[in-house]
């Protein structure tokens, strides 16, 4: 009980939406169109009317709700020092400006008789109901939330691996007892990675390092069959990205890819800029079709993923994959937000 008040008592403010995210003005769109909808299609008197009522209220509605969202998105940063509240009060208080505005400039050319305080009233209820609906579904994609869900992420350092790699260390110790240390050093800041705080973006650079360690551990035991190739973009590297999100790759990437295969092709990884957005691909080659050493696979670590991706960049990010006879290929695609160096979520300097 004790643990649950505690829990309740530190949980994390609800942030502004990011009117700037496409998925947000998007969701909002499409909540204010049904809603007018709704409102057009219960005060019909006949039903031939609705095309004719329809267009009057897209008239009414459409330059306030496109004029707060313009606004909303040059104020972001601003608004984001508010709480919720505050943030629901300040928008609440806009839209209805923006109607007031629009209102009185047009009421003595197109509808003079117009109630202007229903028309307010009713703006005030629609802003609170759609920020109500984005502070529940925030919620539940909360990472407090999806807890249980997300878990699976940090098992995704499969056991067969650290006992491989601890076996790889013995095996070590006498002829290389330096790079067994070394595999140590390396195993421990892997497992560091997955206790620290997902809530919290990491870049590209960090999720490399990351990367590397892990594929230094691996290439102890599978040695000359572990070939990787990478074509990394510098510009890339200050970009921000969900912690944990290229290792679990990679680690399916060779479970799948090189460990069931005796003569195996590279796996290849490469980042990009493009058009203010992250191009993040990884490919392997697969095992012939039938073959019995042929591991089976779940999903999980791309389930994962794809729920991370949708909680940090919502509808901006999205996650693809690609395959045939020869090969198996991951693609990533998100937003680009730059990080400064220093300030992401990493167990090491990066």
């Amino acid at each position: 009980m004790n643990r649950m008040l505690l829990e309740q008592s530190t949980e994390e403010p609800v942030p502004i939406p990011d009117f700037r995210n496409f998925g947000v003005m998007l969701r909002i769109l499409l909540l204010i169109h049904l809603g007018m909808l709704a409102y057009v299609l219960l005060g019909l008197s006949a039903w031939e009317e609705w095309p004719l009522r329809l267009g009057e209220a897209a008239m009414w509605a459409e330059p306030p709700l496109l004029g707060t969202l313009l606004v909303l998105s040059v104020v972001m940063p601003w608004l984001n020092r508010f709480s919720y509240r505050t943030g629901t009060l300040a928008v609440s208080a806009l839209a209805m400006l923006l109607v007031f505005g629009q209102r009185k400039v047009l009421f003595s050319v197109l509808q003079p008789a117009t109630a202007l305080l229903p028309a307010l009233l009713f703006t005030m209820m629609l802003v609170v109901s759609v920020m109500l609906y984005l502070r529940l579904r925030w919620k539940s994609l909360s990472p407090r939330l999806t807890e249980a869900r997300l878990a699976a992420l940090q098992a995704r350092i499969r056991p067969h691996f650290f006992f491989n790699s601890l076996n790889a260390v013995l095996s070590l110790i006498r002829s290389e007892p330096r790079r067994a240390e070394q595999v140590l050093e390396d195993l421990a800041d892997l497992f560091r990675v997955v206790m620290v705080d997902k809530q919290q973006l990491s870049t590209v650079e960090c999720e490399l390092e990351v990367a590397r360690r892990y594929l230094n551990i691996e290439a102890v035991r599978l040695g000359d069959r572990l070939k990787v190739e990478w074509d990394i973009a510098p510009s890339s590297l200050m970009a921000a990205l969900p912690p944990l999100l290229l290792q679990p790759l990679l680690e399916n990437a060779i479970y799948y890819g090189v460990e069931p295969i005796l003569d195996p092709g590279p796996v290849m990884i490469s980042i990009a800029e493009k058009d203010k957005h992250i191009h993040l691909g990884i490919k392997n080659s697969l095992p012939p079709a039938g073959t019995v050493s042929q591991h089976k696979g779940n999903g999980m670590a791309l389930q994962n993923i794809r729920q991370r991706l949708l909680l940090h960049f919502d509808a901006e990010a999205n996650l693809s994959t690609y395959a045939n006879n020869d090969y198996y290929q991951v693609h990533i695609v998100l937003p680009y937000r730059e990080i400064p160096h220093g300030n992401a979520t990493a167990p090491f300097s990066c």
